[in-house]
């Protein structure tokens, strides 16, 4: 026996899994996300949803974070997380940053530039056995509830030129770090960077126009792509000695202070009310309500998404957990990038049980 994931190529958290699985290389065997494959799902987490691993042990893991960290746990060799403070910190905020922030730009492009490939992609895997022109309008029937996501996001006419300004931003702060770097921290990716690598890969590279976008923009970032998606040496390279921060990549962490922190810092605000009067264990809606944010000088309203703070929690909890010298250089690491406010974050605690999320 062996692990099973069920996954998409068009998945952006499935690039993510699939990814880090292939460079600690554990054999498993990837399920496409079909409508029998979803069926199966379904069964095992209550909605359809990938990517899903189901180990040898037939225990089921639903999050991205979860599939890493039961890998991690239960699965010899090097570790995608560094052990030093600053490294470790950064790493965990650069995944958040991907997961929870870079999905903005992921979505954009996918559905401003790429709707129509994006179909047919959905058709193939979803309906194989009709016709292509079948294909292509089931798909572009399927896609509807992903599309229908955009304005949650805060994805709009509005908001287009500062989304694309700020995404391009950060590709050009990226390939200039690239040029020094193979991956964020050394020649060993992190988990950092499998949380840039679902909307970079799975999205932005592999769809076609925004793919020859990002190899226009940042060419080293789409080679980056390339090799954290497909390693050609699982387990390799080391991590920076000394727990050193490369000053590219404070330049990086800058753009998560700048424009993914506000938002946290509302979201956390809006869930500590929402949760005034709710029991533990309630269970926390994908959305509480709408409130403002900004992007390169442009507000728009979008979803607050408690999820987003379930992410955050992996980062808090680690530099919580630090004390002395270790919570200092940590500590250090924010002023650095001007995110002294993300040590202030407090919000009610949340965590996952039955694979919803839920106030712990």
């Amino acid at each position: 026996m062996t692990y099973q994931l069920y996954a998409a190529p068009l998945s952006l958290y499935s690039g993510k899994a699939r990814g880090y699985l292939r460079w600690k290389n554990v054999p498993y065997r990837e399920v496409q996300a079909n409508r029998t494959a979803y069926a199966e799902v379904i069964r095992r987490v209550g909605y359809p949803i990938v990517p899903v691993l189901v180990t040898p042990e037939d225990k089921t893991v639903q999050d991205t974070s979860d599939i890493i960290d039961y890998i991690e746990a239960n699965e010899p060799g090097p570790s995608c997380y560094p052990d030093g403070p600053r490294q470790k910190l950064a790493a965990l905020i650069m995944e958040t940053y991907g997961d929870e922030f870079l999905v903005i730009a992921a979505m954009h492009y996918r559905w401003a530039y790429n709707k129509e490939y994006a179909w047919g992609e959905f058709g193939k895997a979803l309906f194989p056995e009709l016709p292509q022109d079948e294909q292509f309008k089931a798909g572009e029937q399927a896609a509807q509830k992903f599309m229908g996501f955009l304005p949650m996001l805060g994805i709009s006419e509005k908001s287009k030129p500062a989304i694309e300004e700020t995404y391009e931003d950060f590709l050009r702060a990226f390939d200039k770090h690239l040029e020094h770097h193979d991956f964020l921290l050394g020649s060993r990716p992190s988990i950092g960077d499998y949380g840039l690598l679902g909307p970079l890969y799975a999205h932005n590279l592999r769809d076609p126009e925004s793919g020859k976008h990002m190899r226009r923009v940042a060419p080293r970032v789409a080679d980056w792509a390339l090799r954290c998606h497909a390693p050609q040496h699982p387990l390799m390279g080391e991590f920076l000695p000394d727990d050193d921060i490369p000053e590219t990549l404070i330049d990086i962490l800058k753009l998560f202070a700048r424009d993914q922190l506000p938002i946290l810092i509302s979201t956390a605000k809006h869930l500590t009310e929402w949760a005034k009067g709710q029991e533990a264990g309630a269970e926390v809606p994908r959305a509480i309500g709408i409130h403002e944010f900004t992007l390169a000088g442009v507000t728009e309203n979008r979803a607050i998404i408690p999820f987003n703070l379930w992410m955050v929690q992996r980062p808090l909890d680690y530099l919580r957990g630090l004390s002395g010298e270790d919570r200092q250089s940590a500590e250090s690491l924010l002023t650095d990038i001007g995110a002294e406010d993300f040590a202030a974050l407090r919000f009610p605690r949340l965590t996952r049980k039955d694979f919803k999320l839920v106030l712990e």
